[in-house]
């Protein structure tokens, strides 16, 4: 069973239009580049240029925060679900 992904509807433009893809198990730096791999452009809207997250992208894995885990290196199994969520502004 693969990890389960779930796309914000500001990037499923690049997944198909998809809520739901499925990923690699690994970590969730792994799991970024199999998401690139699979749908190119995306892994660019998560990471800057040196590879890491951008300040408004916000990751959970089972509805646990990477920032307070292990970040990139947080692992994730099969079975886990991870939510990109983008960072909301304004007022």
């Amino acid at each position: 069973m693969p990890v389960n992904v779930l796309i914000p509807t500001p990037l499923r433009k690049l997944t198909n239009e998809l809520e739901t893809v499925s990923a690699a198990s690994g970590s969730i730096d792994s799991l970024i580049a199999d998401l690139n791999s699979q749908f190119p452009g995306l892994g660019g809207r998560l990471t800057d240029e040196a590879g890491n997250l951008r300040r408004f992208v916000n990751i959970y894995v089972n509805e646990e925060d990477i920032r307070f885990l292990a970040g990139k290196d947080t692992p994730v199994s099969d079975g886990d679900t991870v939510s990109i969520v983008p960072a909301i502004a304004g007022g």
